[in-house]
């Protein structure tokens, strides 16, 4: 690893030309991760890396910026159990909360898993933008505002460190998109710039001029909720920040000027899934100022996994694989594709029907009449299917990989004239994709034009009632299904959210019905036996078929 030297530019972020290695009192020695969503077998590769950077750099604090929770069936199946075990093992200084930490979010029990990680966690856990004071399952975990003196397992705006007798700030920040692509339910999310600046002000005011922000915003992603560059742009005082949540390989670490009135700021993020870990070396004027630095992202998969780690790997292993390997008594006869154009596709399970959507849609319909007949639709936000799955049996883990997060079926009685808003708000992007793009149950027919302005997309929407396809009528009252992640107003379905908020929604219990996303799509194919899907018509955009 070599050190950069660089020179000033207003509002940029600079990489620089190389210089020796940094090694003085003054230089500050961090590592970090971010985004492993789940991937518990990375843990063992990154311990290793982990041995070898400190050996090479010497000791530094060890950072992560969240999103520990979802995406393999390690979480579903230990839901951040796992994680923690190794965590502890390396020894984190800190944890930032990301947007998944809730997506278990219970609307009745809250955030019963992700306490469960609090308890259990032996580091401090950071969040200046969020209030968990209406979540009592969090009751004693709270640590207030800044602690020179953080206790494992507790929540904070921001702590004080030690770093060879100098004092270091570090305080934490969620992105607000929380709210609406997860379930925080109860713990709410404020504004991440006025958040930063209470922190730094504090901070300074205990005379500590070396300050950390440790961001779950992402490097340079959606300027309307914010990110690190803005954070950096904005807020005078921070001079590192630590990100995470766009997945992004940030090497080297950009240093980023705002100009002359601003000092600089260093900027890491190590990509995504413990691939990386992340080095920075950082080096301060007597006045607190950045004037050097170094960095990189070692390559966890480049390195053998540590013995004792792998070990204690084994059971979690052994218990996914085999659910993973579960066949369900199903077969699907013809491959149910999960499109993306990231992945080359021409179409998106994001902007247009597909027949995994609705076979999805389809399972929830048939779960939620079994427990209120008079339901005329269900609805999947596209957000929450989340891969493919292939021709022949079907497994666990294919349903679980396909539905990872554990929603529950949730009924919803809105206006004729509120589910046309809320197709409104699932078209708003189209032809682009949206996670909040609605796929439907059979019986519906939605007619759009992409052409039209936002708002007034929706041409036509009917739904088979008494034998024949009925236009929804405005003044009517419907009872609808979906997830309770859309219910509640996720992917900006703000509609539903009020809805849901009206009290007009029913959480389908799992005594009435099975409930969870994948376990109704499992039951719901085992029915059929053999699945054969396809795109139907359900979904027509008229601006497709335009010359």
């Amino acid at each position: 690893m070599q050190a950069l030297q660089y020179s000033m530019a207003l509002g940029a972020a600079l990489f620089v030309t190389a210089s020796p290695l940094l090694a003085d009192n003054d230089t500050l020695t961090l590592f970090h991760t971010n985004d492993l969503h789940g991937r518990t077998n990375q843990y063992p590769h990154l311990i290793t890396t982990l041995n070898e950077a400190r050996e090479t750099y010497g000791e530094g604090l060890l950072l992560d910026a969240g999103d520990v929770f979802s995406g393999t069936l390690y979480f579903t199946e230990f839901q951040g159990q796992d994680a923690l075990e190794f965590m502890n093992l390396m020894g984190y200084d800190a944890f930032v909360l990301g947007n998944h930490e809730f997506d278990l979010g219970d609307p009745d029990e809250g955030h019963q898993a992700l306490a469960a990680f609090f308890s259990g966690a032996k580091f401090p856990i950071l969040g200046a933008n969020l209030d968990f004071s209406a979540s009592p399952e969090f009751a004693g975990m709270l640590g207030g505002s800044i602690s020179a003196d953080p206790q494992a397992g507790k929540l904070y705006d921001g702590i004080i460190v030690e770093h060879k007798g100098e004092p270091v700030g570090i305080f934490g920040l969620t992105t607000q998109d929380s709210a609406t692509i997860s379930s925080p339910g109860q713990v709410t999310i404020s504004d991440y710039h006025q958040a930063a600046q209470a922190m730094v002000d504090s901070f300074e005011e205990q005379g500590v001029n070396k300050v950390i922000a440790l961001t779950h915003l992402g490097y340079a992603s959606d300027l309307s909720v914010g990110n690190d560059l803005l954070l950096a742009e904005y807020v005078e005082g921070i001079d590192i920040i630590i990100g995470g949540h766009s997945h992004t390989q940030v090497s080297p670490p950009t240093l980023h000027s705002a100009g002359e009135a601003f000092s600089p700021t260093v900027i890491g993020q190590a990509g995504e899934y413990g691939q990386h870990l992340g080095v920075m070396q950082v080096t301060f004027d007597d006045n607190g100022v950045v004037v050097d630095l170094s960095g990189e992202l070692l390559a966890a998969d480049e390195r053998e996994a540590d013995p004792d780690a792998a070990k204690r790997l084994e059971p979690y292993t052994a218990a996914i694989e085999a659910l993973r390997d579960t066949q369900v008594g199903a077969k699907v006869i013809s491959a149910l594709p999960n499109p993306r154009p990231g992945d080359g596709d021409s179409r998106s399970v994001r902007a247009n029907e597909t027949a995994l959507g609705n076979l999805i849609s389809d399972a929830q319909l048939h779960a939620a009449q079994q427990v209120a007949p008079d339901t005329v639709m269900a609805i999947q936000n596209s957000g929450g299917i989340r891969d493919a799955i292939e021709k022949g049996e079907v497994s666990v883990g294919d349903l679980i990989a396909v539905q990872p997060f554990g929603n529950r079926l949730t009924l919803l009685d809105v206006t004729g004239a509120e589910l046309l808003e809320t197709f409104e708000v699932a078209l708003a992007n189209t032809p682009g994709e949206d996670g909040g793009f609605l796929q439907v149950s059979a019986g519906v027919e939605l007619v759009y034009d992409s052409r039209e302005p936002v708002g007034e997309r929706v041409v036509s929407l009917k739904v088979a009632q008494e034998g024949a396809m009925q236009a929804i009528d405005p003044e009517r009252t419907y009872t609808i299904a979906t997830n309770n992640f859309t219910a509640a107003g996720g992917d900006s379905h703000s509609v539903l959210g009020a809805a849901y908020d009206d009290g007009r929604h029913t959480i389908v219990a799992g005594s009435m019905v099975e409930s969870t996303d994948w376990k109704m799509l499992r039951n719901y194919m085992v029915e059929l036996k053999e699945v054969v899907y396809q795109v139907e018509g359900r979904i027509t955009d008229l601006a497709q078929d335009a010359p």
